[in-house]
């Protein structure tokens, strides 16, 4: 199944339906009075979280809903029925957002979570409503109103423990192959993964976490180029995030070199992002000499002034990825149990996690303009160019 993280739909919910304008005449029967019935509500539009769904491709394809209008009232007192309702169903991880007012509506994360998106119109009213004392004979009635109209954008974020990142081909796709049962694609060539994988981490029994493979960055990631940018939202979700570095580049760019573009490229997306703890993951150290492994790990720490946790592995032989899970793991259960006991921790982390949610959107909405921008301006000069009979035409000697 195609890989989809962002639709827009338009939903409309129902018309509630008219008040119904009666009197009861039955044979027979005296002062029969009015017995006009209420109409029934409009059918609403709702999201709802299933596990069984994991992209939003449906949506590309079906891109507008509109729940049912509500039957009219009719006589003997009768309520129209109500309109049936719209459930669609969303992966986890949903965030919902008014286009017209970029308003987050709801952020959808646990199976079975409901939102209304579009409520159905209210009933009208039938006019045995309006009978009283003074007025025996009631001849008015209401219609029902219309239902609330909502072109919404759907943008999924895996849910992740654990975010790798770092440049194509530095092995985080071997690496996640390594410690868990995922499995995608490896190659010797750069940009293998083209959409983000999960895999969850069995450390223990009852003990794991789940980690992201996200596409690799390259420099100039941040203003649009490569596919990283795309999926770098979805590491807005994680709690920890794990730099690989490729330690046997197959270029000329150094790890160092390679470290700071992407710290630089993750800064310019989300400064918040940039500031959550990192990890540095030195992988392919089996390509090195053994003699020299120690000696090229401790320039590249010189040279970025690391401080921070630091792992030497290699993904493809396993070696070091035991401890790294275990850590990880130990880390994970620690940082639960302080927001356990703090709330003001738990509630920074929230916080924490809506502020970078909110700079990659404007980030990727500012990158979608830039874009639309520059479309606009090369059709408009291709415009110009035809209009342009007399335009002089050189040819090159």
């Amino acid at each position: 199944m195609k890989f989809v993280d962002e639709a827009t739909i338009f939903c409309e919910a129902g018309k509630g339906g008219n008040g119904c304008l009666s009197f009861r005449r039955e044979k027979y029967i005296e002062k029969g009075g009015p017995d006009g019935g209420d109409g029934g509500d409009g059918g609403s539009v709702y999201l709802e979280v299933d596990a069984s769904v994991n992209t939003l491709v449906d949506f590309r394809y079906q891109p507008r809903y509109r729940a049912k209008t509500g039957e009219s009232g009719s006589g003997r007192d009768c309520r129209g029925a109500k309109g049936a309702d719209i459930v669609l169903k969303v992966p986890v991880g949903t965030t919902v957002i008014d286009t017209e007012t970029e308003e987050v509506l709801g952020d959808l994360t646990k199976v079975g979570e409901r939102l209304m998106v579009a409520r159905g119109g209210f009933h009208g009213l039938g006019n045995a409503r309006f009978k009283s004392s003074t007025n025996r004979a009631p001849r008015q009635t209401t219609n029902g109103s219309l239902g609330e109209e909502r072109t919404l954008r759907l943008e999924m974020k895996v849910l992740a423990d654990v975010g790798l990142l770092g440049m194509p081909n530095a092995g985080k796709s071997t690496l996640i192959r390594a410690i868990s049962s995922a499995k995608p694609k490896v190659a010797n060539y750069p940009f293998t993964t083209l959409v983000p994988n999960l895999g969850v981490v069995s450390v223990q029994p009852h003990r794991s976490f789940v980690v992201a493979d996200i596409p690799g960055l390259i420099e100039g990631a941040a203003e649009g180029a490569g596919l990283g940018v795309r999926f770098l939202r979805h590491l807005v979700r994680t709690r920890l995030l794990l730099h690989v570095v490729d330690m046997a580049p197959y270029d000329e760019t150094t790890p160092a070199d390679a470290v700071k573009a992407i710290a630089g490229e993750l800064e310019k997306f989300s400064e918040t992002l940039s500031g959550r703890e990192r990890w540095l993951v030195l992988n392919k150290l089996d390509l090195l000499p053994e003699e020299q492994r120690e000696q090229v790990c401790k320039e590249l720490l010189e040279q970025l002034n690391w401080d921070g946790p630091v792992y030497k592995i290699s993904a493809i032989k396993g070696e070091g990825t035991k401890q790294l899970c275990f850590d990880i793991m130990e880390w994970m259960e620690a940082r639960s149990a302080e927001e356990a006991e703090n709330e003001a921790l738990a509630e920074a982390e929230r916080e924490l996690r809506v502020r970078m949610d909110t700079e990659a959107r404007e980030k990727l909405q500012a990158l979608k303009a830039a874009r639309a921008k520059k479309k606009s301006n090369e059709e408009d000069f291709d415009d110009f160019d035809d209009d342009d009979d007399e335009a002089e035409v050189v040819y090159a000697p």
